[in-house]
């Protein structure tokens, strides 16, 4: 079933719009609630922290990995829960596992969770935007972060809101006093930039379609890319790829062509280096997306468009907002292709295995 043109993609939008006012509400509940400081000092220290999810959840746990070892200088990763359930050996033990869920419902999710429970003998984790769900029966330990949850199949203002409260979760692990101030900054930041990023990616939208978008970023900006690359594939079912920036060159770059749209998530610890990248491709002809704090004249030559953040906040923290700028992207060039952002073709809010016929796995929902 699709909407009629004048209400597809209405909640999808809304939903986008709303992320800093959202963001506010969930900091201000860890703040107030003292959860943070609680899960801090129930949570194993000194072994590696593994975050788990499944598709979006998945590329935010790659950002939260990244963000965790930054902010606490130890180590983590990101893995798909359904590694966990095919490839039991490769769940590392001792460690602390995060089960990222928006519904708290994907069977994957759960049932890698229910594995580190019950045979692991691990207390787990949940982050989950859900109230009363599977996952929270499972885990030891849950943050839910119900303002956060959305009408809309596809992850928005979901994913950034359970980033930004792993994030300091990680900031109230390092001690990182400042960076648990700069994230509740970040939402009044945003929002005065809302409207221009917005202007910025529908007139890119508007110009013209493109037959690829490729999406790059390194360190916590991979994981950025990652989700950039799927927001534009549920929401416009356009071919969409991502790259580390500089593993770009080693190949993937052949692909590099006026119908390529490559989208830049600039950092500033690689900020050199991936100019140089930006600039290369810009000459063998490829159209351009600059996501930057900030610009310098070899970006404004080499970018066909530029969202310029401008955020006084460290680096880690920016993540939140640049996915922002793709998932408009990722609305705006499916309105355009004809398709209801709020109703993906093929595509489920909460995705559930059936395990019949001696353990296979299929999509039922």
């Amino acid at each position: 079933m699709t909407r009629s043109s004048s209400t597809a993609g209405v909640h999808t939008i809304a939903e986008i719009l709303s992320e800093p006012q959202i963001w506010t509400q969930c900091l201000t509940q860890l703040q107030e609630s003292g959860e943070l400081v609680s899960l801090n000092q129930k949570l194993s220290k000194n072994v590696e922290w593994i975050f788990v999810g499944c598709g979006s959840s998945f590329y935010l746990a790659q950002i939260a990995a990244a963000s965790w070892s930054i902010l606490t200088g130890t180590p983590a990763r990101a893995i798909p829960a359904s590694e966990i359930l095919l490839f039991p050996k490769l769940f590392p033990v001792p460690c602390q596992p995060v089960f990222i869920s928006r519904s708290g419902r994907t069977s994957e999710a759960v049932e890698a969770a229910r594995y580190a429970e019950r045979e692991l003998k691990i207390k787990t984790l949940a982050v989950t935007c859900g109230s009363g769900t599977p996952i929270e029966e499972v885990c030891s330990h849950v943050i839910r972060l119900l303002p956060a949850d959305e009408k809309s199949t596809v992850m928005t203002r979901s994913f950034t809101s359970m980033l930004l409260a792993l994030q300091a979760l990680a900031a109230e692990r390092g001690e990182c006093k400042d960076f648990l101030k700069a994230l509740r900054a970040l939402p009044g930041q945003v929002a005065p930039r809302l409207n221009d990023i917005q202007a910025t990616v529908r007139s890119l939208v508007d110009s013209r379609a493109y037959a690829d978008y490729v999406f790059l970023g390194q360190g916590p900006f991979f994981g950025v890319a990652q989700e950039s690359m799927l927001k534009v594939k549920e929401m416009s079912c356009s071919y969409a790829q991502a790259f580390h920036t500089l593993e770009f060159r080693h190949g993937p770059k052949a692909i590099v062509s006026p119908e390529t749209l490559i989208t830049f998530f600039l950092s500033e610890s690689g900020f050199a280096e991936e100019v140089s990248v930006l600039e290369e491709i810009k000459e063998l002809g490829g159209a351009t997306l600059v996501i930057s704090n900030s610009t310098n004249a070899a970006i404004r030559g080499s970018a066909d468009y530029l969202i310029e953040l401008k955020l006084d906040v460290p680096e880690v923290a920016r993540a939140a907002a640049a996915v922002v700028a793709s998932q408009l992207l990722g609305f705006y060039t499916g309105m355009r292709k004809g398709f209801d952002p709020d109703q993906p073709r093929n595509l489920s809010r909460v995705v559930m295995l059936d395990s019949r016929d001696g353990g296979s796995h299929r999509a039922t929902t």
